[in-house]
């Protein structure tokens, strides 16, 4: 299991609308790729929910090491290239996706937390891991074992309950093997909420 990240930080000014057509128009591309565990299309709207930066931030569950690199030296990602030049990807060893009660994802919140020196990985892990709620759909923790920062990316139907972390809007989620319903799309936000 690996779990990856892209963040596309785009002009203050930006037209967000142009993201939010792309992936209306190529993000059910992988909704039945063998060996995703999911794709949350995720964006940042700089002025909304706090975000400083307008940002096209996808999150990436494998269930595969083999489908990750057949989407990477594939043509999904030869495109997203081609658009934007070649992003630097953050890169994750799965520790474990627990799966929520909740059938659509609309907001996504990543938190990264140093497991110290001296501190017993299996104790951080065992610490990072949290019961699910009603609103939860999806989490996943994971682990950069170059830097031992644990990574929590959790996907939420409507207002998390939680305020830290990096806040994602969801606009899309591909989730092969998984029933998810078309509306799990989010309207755009307005720069008030």
């Amino acid at each position: 299991m690996q779990a990856m990240q892209y963040e596309i930080t785009l002009p203050a000014d930006y037209d967000m609308g142009i993201i939010r057509h792309r992936v209306a128009t190529r993000g059910s591309a992988l909704d039945a790729f063998d060996g995703l565990g999911f794709k949350a299309y995720c964006v940042r709207e700089r002025g909304v929910h706090g975000s400083p930066v307008n940002q096209y931030a996808p999150f990436y569950w494998w269930d595969s090491a083999e489908a990750m690199n057949r989407f990477l030296w594939g043509d999904g990602f030869r495109g997203l290239c081609d658009d934007f030049g070649r992003p630097p990807i953050a890169h994750w060893l799965g520790i474990e996706v627990t799966r929520g009660p909740a059938h659509r994802a609309t907001t996504a919140i990543r938190t990264s937390e140093s497991i110290m020196d001296g501190q017993a990985p299996a104790d951080a892990v065992a610490r990072a891991r949290f019961s699910v709620d009603d609103s939860v759909y999806a989490t996943v923790l994971a682990v950069d074992l170059r830097r031992w920062e644990l990574t929590r990316f959790t996907l939420y139907d409507g207002e998390p309950p939680v305020s830290d972390g990096i806040r994602y809007q969801v606009l899309h989620l591909s989730d092969p093997g998984h029933s998810v319903p078309a509306s799990s799309a989010v309207p755009r936000a307005s720069a008030a909420s």
